[in-house]
Protein backbone atom coordinates (compact mmCIF):
# COMPACT_ATOMS: atom_id res chain seq x y z
CA UNK A 1 0.00 0.00 0.00
CA UNK A 2 1.36 3.40 -0.98
CA UNK A 3 1.51 6.31 1.46
CA UNK A 4 -1.20 8.11 -0.54
CA UNK A 5 -3.45 5.06 -0.18
CA UNK A 6 -2.72 5.09 3.58
CA UNK A 7 -3.78 8.74 3.73
CA UNK A 8 -6.97 8.00 1.78
CA UNK A 9 -7.82 5.05 4.06
CA UNK A 10 -7.09 7.03 7.22
CA UNK A 11 -9.54 9.72 6.11
CA UNK A 12 -12.20 7.45 4.56
CA UNK A 13 -11.90 4.01 6.20
CA UNK A 14 -15.58 3.26 5.59
CA UNK A 15 -15.48 3.89 1.81
CA UNK A 16 -15.22 0.58 -0.05
CA UNK A 17 -16.59 1.66 -3.45
CA UNK A 18 -14.41 3.16 -6.15
CA UNK A 19 -14.98 5.36 -9.20
CA UNK A 20 -15.73 2.37 -11.43
CA UNK A 21 -18.48 1.31 -9.02
CA UNK A 22 -20.02 4.79 -9.18
CA UNK A 23 -19.97 4.83 -12.99
CA UNK A 24 -21.81 1.49 -13.03
CA UNK A 25 -24.28 2.63 -10.38
CA UNK A 26 -25.13 5.83 -12.30
CA UNK A 27 -24.96 4.90 -16.01
CA UNK A 28 -25.63 7.32 -18.83
CA UNK A 29 -29.33 8.13 -19.16
CA UNK A 30 -31.26 6.23 -21.82
CA UNK A 31 -32.67 9.20 -23.75
CA UNK A 32 -33.07 10.37 -27.33
CA UNK A 33 -29.91 11.65 -28.98
CA UNK A 34 -30.59 15.39 -28.58
CA UNK A 35 -32.50 15.18 -25.31
CA UNK A 36 -31.43 17.82 -22.77
CA UNK A 37 -31.02 17.06 -19.06
CA UNK A 38 -31.25 20.13 -16.82
CA UNK A 39 -31.56 20.74 -13.14
CA UNK A 40 -32.76 23.30 -10.64
CA UNK A 41 -30.47 23.25 -7.61
CA UNK A 42 -31.67 25.63 -4.89
CA UNK A 43 -30.33 25.95 -1.37
CA UNK A 44 -32.98 25.44 1.37
CA UNK A 45 -32.49 28.94 2.75
CA UNK A 46 -35.89 30.57 2.28
CA UNK A 47 -38.57 31.44 -0.25
CA UNK A 48 -38.51 30.84 -4.01
CA UNK A 49 -36.76 33.86 -5.54
CA UNK A 50 -38.20 35.36 -8.73
CA UNK A 51 -34.80 34.88 -10.36
CA UNK A 52 -34.80 31.21 -9.33
CA UNK A 53 -38.25 30.74 -10.84
CA UNK A 54 -36.92 32.27 -14.07
CA UNK A 55 -33.93 29.89 -14.10
CA UNK A 56 -36.07 26.84 -13.34
CA UNK A 57 -38.60 27.82 -16.03
CA UNK A 58 -35.87 28.01 -18.66
CA UNK A 59 -34.30 24.73 -17.50
CA UNK A 60 -37.66 22.95 -17.47
CA UNK A 61 -38.65 24.19 -20.92
CA UNK A 62 -35.44 23.06 -22.61
CA UNK A 63 -35.82 19.61 -21.07
CA UNK A 64 -39.49 19.32 -22.07
CA UNK A 65 -38.91 20.61 -25.63
CA UNK A 66 -36.38 17.85 -26.28
CA UNK A 67 -38.07 14.96 -24.41
CA UNK A 68 -35.32 15.22 -21.84
CA UNK A 69 -35.25 15.31 -18.05
CA UNK A 70 -35.61 18.19 -15.60
CA UNK A 71 -34.72 17.33 -12.02
CA UNK A 72 -34.40 19.18 -8.73
CA UNK A 73 -31.37 18.77 -6.47
CA UNK A 74 -31.33 20.34 -3.01
CA UNK A 75 -27.93 21.87 -2.25
CA UNK A 76 -27.88 21.86 1.54
CA UNK A 77 -24.15 21.59 2.26
CA UNK A 78 -24.18 24.98 4.04
CA UNK A 79 -26.27 23.67 6.89
CA UNK A 80 -25.80 26.74 9.09
CA UNK A 81 -28.04 28.70 6.70
CA UNK A 82 -30.65 25.98 6.18
CA UNK A 83 -34.30 26.79 6.97
CA UNK A 84 -36.19 23.57 7.69
CA UNK A 85 -39.04 22.87 5.28
CA UNK A 86 -37.98 25.50 2.74
CA UNK A 87 -36.97 22.83 0.20
CA UNK A 88 -40.46 21.36 0.28
CA UNK A 89 -41.92 24.87 0.05
CA UNK A 90 -39.88 25.64 -3.08
CA UNK A 91 -41.08 22.41 -4.72
CA UNK A 92 -44.67 23.26 -3.81
CA UNK A 93 -44.34 26.71 -5.41
CA UNK A 94 -42.74 25.30 -8.55
CA UNK A 95 -45.71 22.95 -8.88
CA UNK A 96 -48.10 25.90 -8.61
CA UNK A 97 -46.45 27.31 -11.74
CA UNK A 98 -46.67 23.93 -13.47
CA UNK A 99 -42.92 23.39 -13.28
CA UNK A 100 -42.86 19.83 -11.97
CA UNK A 101 -39.46 18.09 -11.84
CA UNK A 102 -39.26 14.59 -13.31
CA UNK A 103 -37.02 13.66 -10.40
CA UNK A 104 -36.60 15.26 -6.97
CA UNK A 105 -36.09 14.44 -3.30
CA UNK A 106 -39.88 13.96 -3.04
CA UNK A 107 -40.24 11.72 -6.10
CA UNK A 108 -38.55 8.69 -7.58
CA UNK A 109 -35.38 8.70 -9.65
CA UNK A 110 -32.45 6.39 -10.33
CA UNK A 111 -29.84 9.13 -9.89
CA UNK A 112 -30.49 10.06 -6.27
CA UNK A 113 -30.24 10.87 -3.51
CA UNK A 114 -31.42 14.33 -4.58
CA UNK A 115 -30.23 16.05 -1.40
CA UNK A 116 -26.51 16.79 -1.28
CA UNK A 117 -26.07 16.01 2.41
CA UNK A 118 -27.35 12.50 1.64
CA UNK A 119 -24.80 12.06 -1.17
CA UNK A 120 -21.83 12.21 1.21
CA UNK A 121 -20.58 8.70 0.36
CA UNK A 122 -20.46 9.63 -3.36
CA UNK A 123 -18.33 12.71 -2.68
CA UNK A 124 -16.09 10.77 -0.31
CA UNK A 125 -15.56 8.03 -2.90
CA UNK A 126 -14.44 10.61 -5.47
CA UNK A 127 -12.20 12.46 -3.00
CA UNK A 128 -10.63 9.21 -1.83
CA UNK A 129 -9.73 8.47 -5.45
CA UNK A 130 -8.32 11.99 -5.84
CA UNK A 131 -6.15 11.55 -2.73
CA UNK A 132 -4.73 8.30 -4.09
CA UNK A 133 -4.00 9.95 -7.45
CA UNK A 134 -2.40 12.97 -5.79
CA UNK A 135 -4.85 15.56 -7.16
CA UNK A 136 -6.20 16.36 -3.68
CA UNK A 137 -4.56 16.74 -0.27
CA UNK A 138 -5.42 17.46 3.37
CA UNK A 139 -4.85 21.04 4.53
CA UNK A 140 -4.21 21.65 8.25
CA UNK A 141 -3.98 25.45 8.10
CA UNK A 142 -5.85 27.25 10.86
CA UNK A 143 -7.90 30.42 10.47
CA UNK A 144 -4.94 32.39 11.81
CA UNK A 145 -2.67 30.81 9.19
CA UNK A 146 -5.06 31.77 6.40
CA UNK A 147 -5.52 35.28 7.78
CA UNK A 148 -1.74 35.76 7.79
CA UNK A 149 -1.50 34.63 4.16
CA UNK A 150 -4.35 36.94 3.15
CA UNK A 151 -2.77 39.92 4.95
CA UNK A 152 0.55 39.41 3.16
CA UNK A 153 -1.21 39.12 -0.22
CA UNK A 154 -3.21 42.30 0.38
CA UNK A 155 -0.16 44.28 1.50
CA UNK A 156 1.75 43.19 -1.60
CA UNK A 157 -1.23 43.53 -3.94
CA UNK A 158 -1.15 39.85 -4.90
CA UNK A 159 -4.01 37.62 -6.02
CA UNK A 160 -5.74 36.47 -2.83
CA UNK A 161 -6.13 32.76 -2.19
CA UNK A 162 -4.42 29.48 -1.43
CA UNK A 163 -2.05 28.66 -4.29
CA UNK A 164 1.56 27.99 -5.32
CA UNK A 165 3.98 29.25 -2.67
CA UNK A 166 1.07 30.17 -0.36
CA UNK A 167 -0.27 26.59 -0.40
CA UNK A 168 1.75 25.53 2.67
CA UNK A 169 0.14 22.12 3.17
CA UNK A 170 0.69 21.20 -0.44
CA UNK A 171 4.39 20.97 0.42
CA UNK A 172 3.93 18.48 3.26
CA UNK A 173 5.36 15.01 2.72
CA UNK A 174 3.03 12.02 2.86
CA UNK A 175 4.69 10.99 6.13
CA UNK A 176 3.99 14.42 7.67
CA UNK A 177 0.36 14.25 6.52
CA UNK A 178 -0.10 10.78 8.05
CA UNK A 179 1.47 11.96 11.31
CA UNK A 180 -0.88 14.97 11.56
CA UNK A 181 -3.97 12.87 10.82
CA UNK A 182 -2.95 10.29 13.46
CA UNK A 183 -2.40 13.13 15.94
CA UNK A 184 -6.00 14.21 15.34
CA UNK A 185 -5.22 17.57 13.73
CA UNK A 186 -8.27 19.25 12.14
CA UNK A 187 -8.17 19.49 8.34
CA UNK A 188 -10.06 20.21 5.14
CA UNK A 189 -9.40 18.61 1.74
CA UNK A 190 -8.12 20.80 -1.09
CA UNK A 191 -7.97 20.24 -4.82
CA UNK A 192 -4.41 20.39 -6.19
CA UNK A 193 -4.58 22.65 -9.23
CA UNK A 194 -1.91 22.67 -11.90
CA UNK A 195 -3.28 25.84 -13.50
CA UNK A 196 -1.50 29.14 -13.98
CA UNK A 197 -3.24 32.49 -14.28
CA UNK A 198 -0.89 33.59 -17.08
CA UNK A 199 -2.46 30.91 -19.30
CA UNK A 200 -5.82 31.54 -20.99
CA UNK A 201 -8.60 29.04 -21.55
CA UNK A 202 -11.28 29.25 -24.24
CA UNK A 203 -14.77 28.50 -23.02
CA UNK A 204 -17.95 28.20 -25.11
CA UNK A 205 -21.16 29.27 -23.39
CA UNK A 206 -24.44 28.32 -25.10
CA UNK A 207 -25.83 31.83 -24.50
CA UNK A 208 -22.76 34.07 -24.48
CA UNK A 209 -20.63 32.34 -27.08
CA UNK A 210 -16.85 32.14 -26.82
CA UNK A 211 -15.28 33.56 -23.65
CA UNK A 212 -11.65 33.61 -22.52
CA UNK A 213 -10.62 33.20 -18.89
CA UNK A 214 -7.32 32.95 -17.02
CA UNK A 215 -6.72 29.38 -15.86
CA UNK A 216 -7.65 28.50 -12.31
CA UNK A 217 -4.63 28.10 -10.05
CA UNK A 218 -6.37 28.11 -6.67
CA UNK A 219 -6.21 25.01 -4.50
CA UNK A 220 -9.84 25.36 -3.49
CA UNK A 221 -11.39 23.50 -0.56
CA UNK A 222 -13.45 20.57 -1.84
CA UNK A 223 -14.37 19.05 1.54
CA UNK A 224 -14.92 21.05 4.72
CA UNK A 225 -14.00 19.92 8.21
CA UNK A 226 -17.59 18.74 8.74
CA UNK A 227 -16.95 16.22 5.92
CA UNK A 228 -19.44 17.95 3.60
CA UNK A 229 -18.35 19.13 0.14
CA UNK A 230 -18.15 22.73 -1.04
CA UNK A 231 -20.47 23.95 -3.81
CA UNK A 232 -17.74 23.93 -6.47
CA UNK A 233 -16.85 20.30 -5.92
CA UNK A 234 -20.37 18.98 -5.31
CA UNK A 235 -21.64 20.66 -8.48
CA UNK A 236 -19.03 18.92 -10.62
CA UNK A 237 -19.58 15.48 -9.06
CA UNK A 238 -23.39 15.73 -9.07
CA UNK A 239 -23.71 17.00 -12.61
CA UNK A 240 -21.42 14.20 -13.80
CA UNK A 241 -23.13 11.30 -12.03
CA UNK A 242 -26.64 12.69 -12.58
CA UNK A 243 -25.70 13.20 -16.25
CA UNK A 244 -26.69 16.85 -16.59
CA UNK A 245 -26.17 17.89 -20.21
CA UNK A 246 -26.82 21.63 -19.78
CA UNK A 247 -26.00 23.63 -16.64
CA UNK A 248 -28.40 26.60 -16.65
CA UNK A 249 -27.55 29.15 -13.97
CA UNK A 250 -27.24 32.89 -13.39
CA UNK A 251 -24.41 34.93 -14.87
CA UNK A 252 -23.07 35.62 -11.37
CA UNK A 253 -21.47 32.15 -11.60
CA UNK A 254 -19.32 33.05 -14.62
CA UNK A 255 -16.22 33.85 -12.49
CA UNK A 256 -16.38 30.28 -11.12
CA UNK A 257 -16.11 28.70 -14.58
CA UNK A 258 -12.28 28.30 -14.52
CA UNK A 259 -12.51 26.37 -11.23
CA UNK A 260 -15.21 24.07 -12.59
CA UNK A 261 -13.38 23.46 -15.86
CA UNK A 262 -10.24 22.63 -13.89
CA UNK A 263 -12.12 20.10 -11.76
CA UNK A 264 -13.88 18.46 -14.71
CA UNK A 265 -10.55 18.10 -16.50
CA UNK A 266 -8.69 16.71 -13.45
CA UNK A 267 -11.44 14.14 -12.84
CA UNK A 268 -11.59 13.20 -16.52
CA UNK A 269 -15.35 13.92 -16.55
CA UNK A 270 -17.19 14.94 -19.71
CA UNK A 271 -17.88 18.68 -19.60
CA UNK A 272 -21.58 19.70 -19.69
CA UNK A 273 -22.74 22.67 -21.74
CA UNK A 274 -22.88 25.81 -19.60
CA UNK A 275 -25.68 28.32 -20.15
CA UNK A 276 -25.29 31.47 -18.05
CA UNK A 277 -28.63 33.30 -17.89
CA UNK A 278 -29.06 37.05 -17.38
CA UNK A 279 -29.63 38.08 -13.79
CA UNK A 280 -32.91 39.93 -13.11
CA UNK A 281 -32.09 43.54 -12.27
CA UNK A 282 -33.99 46.49 -10.84
CA UNK A 283 -33.61 50.25 -11.25
CA UNK A 284 -32.80 51.92 -7.94
CA UNK A 285 -32.32 55.71 -8.05
CA UNK A 286 -31.32 55.43 -11.69
CA UNK A 287 -28.81 52.63 -11.09
CA UNK A 288 -29.22 48.96 -11.97
CA UNK A 289 -28.83 46.40 -9.21
CA UNK A 290 -29.72 42.77 -8.68
CA UNK A 291 -33.27 42.06 -7.45
CA UNK A 292 -32.75 41.74 -3.70
CA UNK A 293 -34.37 39.44 -1.14
CA UNK A 294 -33.82 42.08 1.54
CA UNK A 295 -34.98 45.17 -0.35
CA UNK A 296 -37.64 44.08 -2.85
CA UNK A 297 -40.98 42.41 -2.09
CA UNK A 298 -41.21 41.34 -5.73
CA UNK A 299 -38.02 39.28 -5.30
CA UNK A 300 -40.21 36.65 -3.66
CA UNK A 301 -42.61 34.55 -5.74
CA UNK A 302 -44.89 34.64 -2.66
CA UNK A 303 -45.63 38.30 -3.40
CA UNK A 304 -47.20 37.48 -6.77
CA UNK A 305 -49.11 34.48 -5.44
CA UNK A 306 -50.53 36.44 -2.49
CA UNK A 307 -51.54 39.34 -4.76
CA UNK A 308 -53.27 36.93 -7.12
CA UNK A 309 -51.35 37.61 -10.32
CA UNK A 310 -52.42 34.90 -12.77
CA UNK A 311 -49.84 32.14 -13.14
CA UNK A 312 -50.19 32.42 -16.93
CA UNK A 313 -49.38 36.14 -16.89
CA UNK A 314 -46.35 35.86 -14.62
CA UNK A 315 -44.86 32.97 -16.61
CA UNK A 316 -45.46 34.87 -19.84
CA UNK A 317 -43.55 37.84 -18.46
CA UNK A 318 -40.62 35.57 -17.63
CA UNK A 319 -40.74 34.20 -21.19
CA UNK A 320 -40.30 37.76 -22.51
CA UNK A 321 -37.08 37.90 -20.47
CA UNK A 322 -35.96 34.50 -21.74
CA UNK A 323 -36.10 35.10 -25.51
CA UNK A 324 -35.98 38.41 -27.39
CA UNK A 325 -38.37 37.16 -30.11
CA UNK A 326 -41.10 35.96 -27.75
CA UNK A 327 -43.15 39.17 -27.86
CA UNK A 328 -43.19 39.18 -31.65
CA UNK A 329 -44.43 35.58 -31.55
CA UNK A 330 -47.13 36.53 -29.00
CA UNK A 331 -48.47 39.30 -31.28
CA UNK A 332 -48.85 36.73 -34.05
CA UNK A 333 -50.32 34.12 -31.66
CA UNK A 334 -52.37 36.10 -29.09
CA UNK A 335 -54.34 33.13 -27.75
CA UNK A 336 -51.71 30.38 -28.03
CA UNK A 337 -50.23 28.54 -25.08
CA UNK A 338 -46.90 30.18 -24.23
CA UNK A 339 -45.23 26.78 -24.30
CA UNK A 340 -46.00 26.44 -28.00
CA UNK A 341 -43.16 28.94 -28.36
CA UNK A 342 -39.80 27.23 -29.08
CA UNK A 343 -37.23 28.53 -26.62
CA UNK A 344 -33.70 28.84 -28.03
CA UNK A 345 -30.33 29.68 -26.50
CA UNK A 346 -29.30 32.01 -29.33
CA UNK A 347 -32.19 34.42 -28.63
CA UNK A 348 -31.35 34.83 -24.97
CA UNK A 349 -30.17 38.18 -23.67
CA UNK A 350 -26.62 38.54 -22.42
CA UNK A 351 -27.48 41.65 -20.39
CA UNK A 352 -29.17 41.81 -17.02
CA UNK A 353 -32.93 41.67 -17.57
CA UNK A 354 -34.63 44.75 -16.07
CA UNK A 355 -37.57 43.80 -13.84
CA UNK A 356 -40.76 45.57 -14.94
CA UNK A 357 -43.78 45.28 -12.64
CA UNK A 358 -45.92 47.44 -14.93
CA UNK A 359 -45.30 45.00 -17.77
CA UNK A 360 -46.36 42.10 -15.54
CA UNK A 361 -49.59 43.97 -14.78
CA UNK A 362 -50.27 44.61 -18.48
CA UNK A 363 -49.62 40.99 -19.49
CA UNK A 364 -51.70 39.71 -16.58
CA UNK A 365 -54.60 41.95 -17.57
CA UNK A 366 -54.46 40.49 -21.09
CA UNK A 367 -54.36 36.89 -19.85
CA UNK A 368 -57.25 37.43 -17.41
CA UNK A 369 -59.24 39.17 -20.13
CA UNK A 370 -58.95 36.17 -22.44
CA UNK A 371 -60.18 33.63 -19.86
CA UNK A 372 -63.79 32.51 -20.14
CA UNK A 373 -66.02 33.18 -17.14
CA UNK A 374 -65.93 29.59 -15.88
CA UNK A 375 -62.12 29.45 -15.89
CA UNK A 376 -61.75 32.92 -14.39
CA UNK A 377 -64.27 32.24 -11.62
CA UNK A 378 -62.70 28.88 -10.74
CA UNK A 379 -59.20 30.35 -10.57
CA UNK A 380 -60.48 33.29 -8.52
CA UNK A 381 -62.06 30.85 -6.06
CA UNK A 382 -58.83 28.84 -5.80
CA UNK A 383 -56.93 32.04 -5.09
CA UNK A 384 -59.47 33.20 -2.51
CA UNK A 385 -59.48 29.86 -0.67
CA UNK A 386 -55.72 30.16 -0.21
CA UNK A 387 -55.24 33.89 0.37
CA UNK A 388 -58.47 35.83 0.92
CA UNK A 389 -61.22 34.33 3.10
CA UNK A 390 -63.51 37.35 2.68
CA UNK A 391 -63.39 37.02 -1.10
CA UNK A 392 -63.96 33.26 -0.81
CA UNK A 393 -67.12 33.84 1.25
CA UNK A 394 -68.48 36.25 -1.37
CA UNK A 395 -67.88 33.85 -4.26
CA UNK A 396 -69.35 30.91 -2.38
CA UNK A 397 -72.61 32.80 -1.72
CA UNK A 398 -73.71 32.16 -5.30
CA UNK A 399 -71.08 30.91 -7.73
CA UNK A 400 -73.38 31.33 -10.76
CA UNK A 401 -74.13 34.94 -9.82
CA UNK A 402 -70.38 35.58 -9.47
CA UNK A 403 -69.80 34.13 -12.93
CA UNK A 404 -72.45 36.45 -14.39
CA UNK A 405 -70.59 39.44 -12.95
CA UNK A 406 -67.22 38.21 -14.21
CA UNK A 407 -68.69 37.54 -17.67
CA UNK A 408 -69.55 41.21 -18.29
CA UNK A 409 -68.20 42.01 -21.79
CA UNK A 410 -65.92 38.97 -21.60
CA UNK A 411 -67.23 36.61 -24.27
CA UNK A 412 -66.50 38.81 -27.29
CA UNK A 413 -63.76 39.48 -29.84
CA UNK A 414 -62.18 42.25 -27.75
CA UNK A 415 -62.99 41.33 -24.16
CA UNK A 416 -63.16 43.91 -21.41
CA UNK A 417 -60.06 44.00 -19.18
CA UNK A 418 -61.05 45.16 -15.72
CA UNK A 419 -58.62 43.15 -13.59
CA UNK A 420 -54.83 42.88 -13.29
CA UNK A 421 -54.91 40.26 -10.58
CA UNK A 422 -57.44 38.30 -8.55
CA UNK A 423 -57.02 40.56 -5.50
CA UNK A 424 -58.48 43.40 -7.66
CA UNK A 425 -61.79 41.65 -8.23
CA UNK A 426 -63.70 42.12 -4.97
CA UNK A 427 -62.91 45.86 -4.61
CA UNK A 428 -64.17 46.40 -8.18
CA UNK A 429 -67.39 44.33 -8.01
CA UNK A 430 -68.29 44.47 -4.30
CA UNK A 431 -71.23 46.86 -4.94
CA UNK A 432 -73.02 43.98 -6.69
CA UNK A 433 -73.66 42.53 -3.22
CA UNK A 434 -76.16 44.36 -0.99
CA UNK A 435 -74.09 44.33 2.22
CA UNK A 436 -71.13 45.91 0.43
CA UNK A 437 -73.42 48.38 -1.37
CA UNK A 438 -74.85 49.44 2.00
CA UNK A 439 -71.36 49.96 3.43
CA UNK A 440 -70.42 52.11 0.43
CA UNK A 441 -73.72 54.00 0.73
CA UNK A 442 -72.95 54.85 4.37
CA UNK A 443 -69.61 56.31 3.32
CA UNK A 444 -71.52 58.84 1.18
CA UNK A 445 -72.48 59.25 -2.47
CA UNK A 446 -70.29 61.78 -4.27
CA UNK A 447 -72.87 63.60 -6.38
CA UNK A 448 -71.65 66.75 -8.11
CA UNK A 449 -72.22 69.83 -5.99
CA UNK A 450 -73.92 71.72 -8.83
CA UNK A 451 -77.00 69.48 -8.66
CA UNK A 452 -79.54 70.14 -5.96
CA UNK A 453 -81.04 67.27 -3.99
CA UNK A 454 -84.43 68.05 -5.52
CA UNK A 455 -83.02 67.79 -9.05
CA UNK A 456 -81.28 64.49 -8.24
CA UNK A 457 -84.58 63.11 -6.92
CA UNK A 458 -86.33 64.19 -10.16
CA UNK A 459 -83.81 62.27 -12.26
CA UNK A 460 -84.06 59.14 -10.12
CA UNK A 461 -87.87 59.25 -10.19
CA UNK A 462 -87.73 59.69 -13.99
CA UNK A 463 -85.47 56.63 -14.34
CA UNK A 464 -87.71 54.54 -12.06
CA UNK A 465 -90.63 55.24 -14.37
CA UNK A 466 -88.79 54.39 -17.59
CA UNK A 467 -85.61 52.34 -16.92
CA UNK A 468 -85.74 50.39 -20.20
CA UNK A 469 -84.22 47.19 -18.73
CA UNK A 470 -86.31 45.12 -21.15
CA UNK A 471 -84.44 46.70 -24.09
CA UNK A 472 -81.21 45.57 -25.78
CA UNK A 473 -78.06 47.57 -25.03
CA UNK A 474 -78.37 49.90 -28.01
CA UNK A 475 -82.05 50.64 -27.36
CA UNK A 476 -81.39 51.03 -23.63
CA UNK A 477 -78.69 53.62 -24.26
CA UNK A 478 -80.95 55.50 -26.72
CA UNK A 479 -83.65 55.55 -24.03
CA UNK A 480 -81.14 56.79 -21.42
CA UNK A 481 -79.93 59.48 -23.81
CA UNK A 482 -83.46 60.72 -24.44
CA UNK A 483 -84.23 60.93 -20.71
CA UNK A 484 -81.01 62.90 -20.21
CA UNK A 485 -81.85 65.31 -23.04
CA UNK A 486 -85.32 65.83 -21.53
CA UNK A 487 -83.59 67.00 -18.36
CA UNK A 488 -81.38 69.47 -20.25
CA UNK A 489 -78.23 67.33 -20.44
CA UNK A 490 -76.21 67.77 -23.66
CA UNK A 491 -76.50 64.85 -26.09
CA UNK A 492 -72.85 65.37 -27.09
CA UNK A 493 -69.90 66.36 -24.97
CA UNK A 494 -68.69 68.90 -27.53
CA UNK A 495 -72.07 70.71 -27.41
CA UNK A 496 -71.65 71.16 -23.66
CA UNK A 497 -68.12 72.51 -24.15
CA UNK A 498 -69.29 75.03 -26.75
CA UNK A 499 -72.46 76.19 -24.95
CA UNK A 500 -72.24 75.22 -21.27
CA UNK A 501 -74.82 77.84 -20.31
CA UNK A 502 -77.52 75.92 -22.24
CA UNK A 503 -77.07 72.60 -20.43
CA UNK A 504 -76.90 71.18 -16.92
CA UNK A 505 -74.22 68.69 -17.90
CA UNK A 506 -73.46 65.81 -20.28
CA UNK A 507 -74.99 62.38 -20.73
CA UNK A 508 -71.99 61.09 -18.78
CA UNK A 509 -73.05 63.28 -15.85
CA UNK A 510 -76.60 61.93 -16.09
CA UNK A 511 -75.35 58.32 -16.10
CA UNK A 512 -73.08 59.06 -13.14
CA UNK A 513 -76.08 60.08 -11.04
CA UNK A 514 -77.81 56.77 -11.83
CA UNK A 515 -74.60 54.83 -11.28
CA UNK A 516 -74.03 56.39 -7.86
CA UNK A 517 -77.58 55.63 -6.79
CA UNK A 518 -77.54 52.00 -7.97
CA UNK A 519 -73.86 51.11 -7.38
CA UNK A 520 -72.58 53.69 -4.84
CA UNK A 521 -69.58 54.14 -7.17
CA UNK A 522 -68.70 56.40 -10.09
CA UNK A 523 -66.81 53.69 -11.94
CA UNK A 524 -68.09 50.18 -12.59
CA UNK A 525 -67.95 47.56 -15.33
CA UNK A 526 -70.42 48.14 -18.24
CA UNK A 527 -73.42 49.84 -16.63
CA UNK A 528 -76.06 48.21 -18.84
CA UNK A 529 -74.92 44.69 -17.91
CA UNK A 530 -74.50 45.66 -14.25
CA UNK A 531 -78.13 46.80 -14.12
CA UNK A 532 -79.37 43.67 -15.85
CA UNK A 533 -77.52 41.42 -13.40
CA UNK A 534 -78.75 43.43 -10.39
CA UNK A 535 -82.33 43.14 -11.65
CA UNK A 536 -85.26 45.52 -11.42
CA UNK A 537 -86.23 44.70 -7.82
CA UNK A 538 -82.76 45.40 -6.43
CA UNK A 539 -82.35 48.54 -8.61
CA UNK A 540 -85.63 50.00 -7.35
CA UNK A 541 -84.67 49.26 -3.74
CA UNK A 542 -81.37 51.08 -4.17
CA UNK A 543 -82.90 54.06 -6.00
CA UNK A 544 -85.63 54.38 -3.36
CA UNK A 545 -82.98 54.22 -0.62
CA UNK A 546 -81.08 57.04 -2.35
CA UNK A 547 -84.26 59.14 -2.82
CA UNK A 548 -85.15 58.72 0.86
CA UNK A 549 -81.64 59.82 1.83
CA UNK A 550 -81.79 62.87 -0.44
CA UNK A 551 -85.21 63.88 0.87
CA UNK A 552 -83.98 63.82 4.48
Amino acid sequence: MTNKEKIANLIFPEIKENMTDLEKKYPKRDLEENAIVTRFAPSPTGFLHTGSLFTSLVSWRFAKQTNGIFYMRLEDTDQKREIKGSGEKVLEQLNIFGITPDESFLSSGKYGPYIQSERKSIYHTVIKDMLVKGIAYPCFCTRDDLAEIRKYQEENKLLPGYYKEFAKCRKLTDEEVIEKIVEGKSYVIRFKSNGDEVNRIDFLDAIRGSIQFPENMLDIVIMKSDLLPTYHFAHVVDDHFMHTTHVTRGEEWLPSVPIHLDLFKALNFELPIYCHLPVIMKLDNGNKRKLSKRKDVEASVDFFLEQGYPIEGFLEYLMTLANSNFEEWRIQNPKANIFDFPLTFDKMSTDGALFDLEKIKSISKDRLGLMNAETFASKALNYAVEYNKEFEEVIQRDFEYFKLIINIERDQEKPRKDYEKFSDVLPIINFMYDDYYNDLFKQGLEFKDRYSKEFLVEILEQYKANNGLNLNQEEWFANLKQMAVNKKFAARGKDFKKRPEEFVGTIGDYAEILRLATCAKKNTPNFYFVLNILGEKRILERINKTIAFLKK
